[in-house]
């Protein structure tokens, strides 16, 4: 098999604009064949409404669960060039700042139109299911999922603004250690919930950290995805003093639901205001005791 390499991704959060090669007026858009290059994107595709349209799909896969039953044409390391050959896809939908452009440029050169995606933001959330909506003649119900998606954000938003600050640690990684910016949507679940990530300031959007970082910054909430082997407490229990510690403030969050930048993160976010609101109350009566 023939395959186009691609390279390791480290965090789902990308994705915007772009399509250098548009159909033309007479195509009816409800009917083009859909391949998804990446899970995230296969569910903004059925969250527009285009699902029924899908006909390939990347390793990993697996929400919502019709996409098992579709064909895999890779994974974040490699494309299947046969097997996409095999589907005759009209449209491919990609990463913009996670597929390389050597492999968007081969695959454009193999006559696929390939359309970029974006979602770094919640806000690029709603943009991009119904910028997929756009693609498939779904305006209609795309529209309506991006802003059911908002009107969800903004229930989150009220619950944090009354909310006292906390400090907040979300740990991607233990080794290497890695943790998210202010700029990416974890961060921003976290800011709508009123909690204040201690590492909004750095420029990358999943920055490699030192425990020291996170020792001087003392965190009094530390996140994390709930995936196997996954124990914040454990991993820090050795800083007595840190005080996501004194409060016995760790917690696990949904992985499946914040990993990836679709209408699901709302599920993480309930799930982040929940922690945060159990920190602040466990800070509180730590406090109180201790006065």
């Amino acid at each position: 098999m023939k395959f186009l390499v691609l390279p390791a991704l480290v965090l789902c959060a990308a994705c915007g604009a772009g399509d250098k090669n548009p159909p033309s007026a007479e195509t009816d858009l409800s009917q083009l064949r859909i391949v998804a290059l990446s899970p995230h994107l296969a569910e903004l595709t059925f969250a527009a409404g285009a699902g029924s349209q899908l006909v390939g799909v990347s390793s990993y896969s697996n929400f919502p669960p019709e996409v098992l039953q579709l064909p895999i044409v890779g994974d974040a390391f490699r494309i299947d060039q046969e097997q996409l050959a095999l589907l005759q896809a009209d449209l491919l939908l990609a990463w913009d700042s996670g597929t390389p452009s050597h492999v968007l440029d081969s695959l454009r050169r193999n006559g696929y139109r390939v359309a970029l995606i974006e979602t770094r933001s919640l806000a690029d959330i709603g943009r991009a299911v119904e910028h997929i909506g756009a693609l498939t003649g779904r305006e209609a119900s795309a529209r309506a999922a991006a802003k059911a998606f908002d009107a969800k954000l903004l229930k989150l938003a009220v619950r944090g603004r009354a909310a006292e600050p906390i400090r907040v640690f979300y740990q991607v990684s233990l080794r290497p250690l890695y943790t998210v910016n202010g700029q990416h949507y974890i961060s921003e679940l976290i800011e709508l919930c009123g909690g204040q990530n201690v590492f909004a300031e750095l420029n990358e959007l999943a920055p490699m950290i030192s425990e020291e970082a996170v020792l001087s910054r003392d965190p009094e909430v530390i996140l994390s995805a709930a995936t196997t082997g996954a124990a914040t407490d454990r991993d820090w229990g050795y800083w007595q003093d840190l005080s996501a510690n004194r409060y016995a403030n760790h917690f696990l969050i949904p992985a499946d639901a914040v990993a990836r930048a679709t209408p699901r993160v709302y599920g993480a976010g309930v799930a982040i205001c929940d922690a945060l609101q159990r920190g602040r109350e466990q800070r509180a009566a730590r406090r109180q005791k201790a006065s």
